[in-house]
């Protein structure tokens, strides 16, 4: 065959893809559109594995499947150039100032987004029902304080939903200004929590302690007044952010120290993948057995609890809702076999979300 004709059969190939590009990219717009009103970060590991294995099934000859994937994989990560593209006017809301580990998990979760401050959880919810952000990212509980109950009560009152919870190891490091010296640190500022967590780093080393309602506020103190005797516990992002030394890094005294938080917004994402989890929340029935049969349907059907929490309610003295994790989904059959079951002994019964995996930050 001549050089010519091969390259005129090119050329054509290359016309009808070009309108297939066009096509997949409308259909990426789509996507992003939809991540956006779901509060979902551009990167699904999880779908590119499964878009490369289906790619891999569609060629026959075995010596093109490499080069297959190969390209495959550009057209995925030029999809999510395109996709952040869309997305760069993402606001998501969180509670702090920058340098808080809120901040740090909206900037890891939603890297092309902007992070958005508030003053209180409260605020940061509300600020996607009002439509100023369109996802907020807070935390629901941590391992060593445990859960974020204003988190949890607006979880339960209010109308968004969960559709994704993500993992921050909290790392806390000794900031200062720069030409501090660690001998000559005398006083450390930090949010209550982070001082406890340094416990006995800061006895070691003899420090005052003065608490701060919130780490990053409590570097950028340190930052502002310049007091080479004063050190502030926070993360090493926030001495970026406040342009402060690192004295000392990892000075935690549990390297297990966890933080969860969940993407909200205003969307409830349907049709999870069964190896997902979902967040239940109701208050029962004031009549006996009411919880243990409660609890008793929700394993009947198959779901598997994971995690089961009650807190007290604010309006009513000695009442509770209950906070259920489940595996699975309750989008299927048995889900809604589970709920209906479930409605004949709870009074209020809110399926906040879920997740298909805890993403580690």
């Amino acid at each position: 065959m001549e050089l010519a004709e091969a390259r005129r059969r090119i050329d054509e190939i290359d016309g009808e893809m070009a309108e297939l590009f066009r096509r997949r990219m409308e259909a990426a717009a789509d996507v992003a559109e939809y991540k956006r009103a779901h509060g979902l970060p551009v990167f699904d590991a999880e779908r590119e594995a499964a878009v490369l294995e289906a790619g891999s099934a569609r060629i026959g000859e075995q010596s093109l499947v490499l080069y297959y994937k190969l390209f495959l994989q550009s057209v995925m990560d030029i999809s999510k150039q395109y996709q952040k593209r869309l997305l760069s006017g993402m606001r998501v809301a969180y509670c702090g100032v920058p340098g808080a580990f809120a901040n740090i998990a909206a900037r890891r979760i939603f890297p092309d987004g902007e992070a958005v401050s508030y003053s209180s959880f409260h605020a940061a919810y509300e600020s996607v029902g009002r439509g100023e952000c369109d996802c907020a990212v807070l935390p629901i509980e941590n391992s060593y304080a445990g859960e974020v109950g204003q988190v949890l009560d607006l979880m339960f009152s209010g109308p968004l939903y969960v559709n994704g919870v993500y993992d921050l190891p909290v790392t806390h490091h000794l900031l200062a200004p720069e030409g501090a010296v660690l001998s000559e640190i005398e006083t450390v500022i930090s949010h209550p929590q982070a001082l406890s967590q340094c416990e006995n780093y800061i006895k070691k080393h003899g420090f005052v302690q003065v608490e701060a309602t919130n780490t990053a506020i409590a570097a950028r103190a340190v930052a502002e007044s310049g007091d080479l005797h004063t050190a502030a516990i926070a993360s090493e992002e926030t001495a970026e952010l406040y342009h402060l030394a690192v004295l000392d890094h990892d000075i935690n005294d549990s390297n297990a120290n966890t933080t969860r938080f969940a993407v909200f917004s205003g969307v409830k994402e349907t049709g999870r993948k069964t190896g997902g989890s979902f967040i239940l929340m109701f208050t029962v029935k004031n009549a006996a057995g009411a919880l243990a049969r409660a609890i008793s349907i929700i394993g009947e059907h198959g779901f598997n609890m994971k995690v089961l929490r009650s807190h007290p309610m604010k309006e009513l003295a000695w009442q509770y809702y209950f906070y259920i994790e489940a595996e699975g989904s309750p989008d299927g059959e048995a889900g809604e076999d589970m709920l209906a079951a479930l409605s004949e002994v709870c009074d209020r019964l809110k399926v906040v979300g879920g997740y298909d995996g805890e993403a580690r930050l």
